[in-house]
């Protein structure tokens, strides 16, 4: 039997969205950076997200957010990019599904592992550009967003 699921997507695919979608879930409910919540939550809680996303994905958002905040000890920040946002603001899903497909093509292409393609680029430069709901990064086509990371620049 393949990774397929039940749905169009593989279940990791389904998996890595909904990590990244609970990372953004965290840092809006914090105002903290998507990187700060990354490096705040470690790898191994990260991977423990990746690992069990079926299960917690099918819990409340709010109470397994608050439960790896109260566990990672994550404080309140002063980033907020949701209240500064002029325009519509898009959905903790819409930006789990830009970091998810940005991370899988960075993994294949680097040859690196999921969880190790995921730190580096919410650790990346592109990351502010993404969580800047001001500017058009976050809606541009994948492949876009793949090419500025890999250059290093806004192209």
């Amino acid at each position: 039997m393949t990774d397929r699921g039940l749905g169009r997507e593989s279940r990791k695919d389904n998996d890595l969205f909904f990590t990244c979608s609970l990372i953004d879930y965290i840092a809006r409910k914090t105002n903290n950076t998507r990187a700060d919540i990354v490096n705040a939550l470690g790898r191994k809680r990260i991977e423990k997200i990746y690992d069990l996303a079926d299960v917690y994905h099918s819990d409340n958002i709010e109470r397994v957010s608050q439960d790896f905040i109260e566990e990672a000890e994550i404080q309140p920040g002063s980033f907020d990019n949701v209240g500064e946002c002029g325009y519509a603001i898009p959905t903790y899903w819409d930006i789990g599904k830009v970091y998810k497909r940005l991370i899988k093509m960075v993994a294949k292409d680097e040859k690196i592992s999921i969880i190790d393609a995921l730190f580096k680029v919410y650790n990346s430069f592109i990351s502010p550009k993404i969580d800047d709901y001001n500017s058009s990064v976050y809606y541009e086509n994948p492949s876009y967003i793949f090419e500025c990371y890999k250059q290093n620049k806004m192209l």
